[in-house]
């Protein structure tokens, strides 16, 4: 049910853009439909309900709500990346990233306080298109010692390859709830399930 009210409302509400950019802003990453975002974290948490997790983690900000979500349901706590690093956090992760949407890189921090040596984490995320902001959460959890579980998006543009990329970084385990095949002459595609 929940996915096929996520493929209506992007087929209804997205916006395609030139150069493969799709804007869920109305309903996942400005404005929110939290009905529908729970109804998303109900999903992942029975796709990754067998997992062995004890944290969630993201990075800000568009993947903040759907993880909260998700650590609520889950009863998990949630960790998020930040962008900024604030000048109370005094040892840190630290890895840099590439935002394609945004076209720049940016560098993410995530405290030693609240990621260690053996957390069993899933990372929760909006999109995944060429995998770069979840390689950062890799090299991130490498750091630290803890292992990635499984990685889980709202929305994957499978004609971008971050799953390949992310499969060849050894991420066996990886849930998008829409997968869309194509956003040629700015005509969303979405593939069945």
């Amino acid at each position: 049910m929940a996915l096929e009210v996520l493929k209506n409302r992007i087929l209804a509400d997205g916006k395609c853009f030139e150069g493969g950019i799709l804007k869920v802003d109305k309903f996942i990453n400005h404005q929110m439909d939290a009905y529908l975002i729970k109804q998303i974290a109900d999903e992942f948490a029975r796709r990754f309900g067998d997992l062995h997790i004890n944290k969630i983690i993201t990075v800000e900000a568009s993947g903040i709500a759907p993880a909260v979500i998700l650590g609520y349901v889950m009863n998990l706590p949630v960790v998020f990346a930040k962008k900024n690093m604030p000048s109370t956090m005094k040892d840190a992760y630290v890895t840099n990233v590439s935002s394609f949407t945004k076209q720049r890189d940016f560098t993410i921090f995530v405290s030693k306080e609240f990621l260690s040596a053996g957390d069993h984490v899933l990372f929760i995320d909006d999109f995944l298109a060429f995998g770069s902001t979840a390689k950062g959460v890799i090299e991130l959890c490498q750091q630290a010692g803890a292992y990635i579980e499984g990685m889980g998006f709202i929305i994957e543009k499978e004609f971008q390859h971050g799953r390949e990329t992310l499969q060849q970084l050894g991420i066996s385990r990886i849930e998008s709830m829409a997968v869309i095949e194509s956003l040629d002459n700015c005509e969303i595609k979405i593939k069945d399930n």
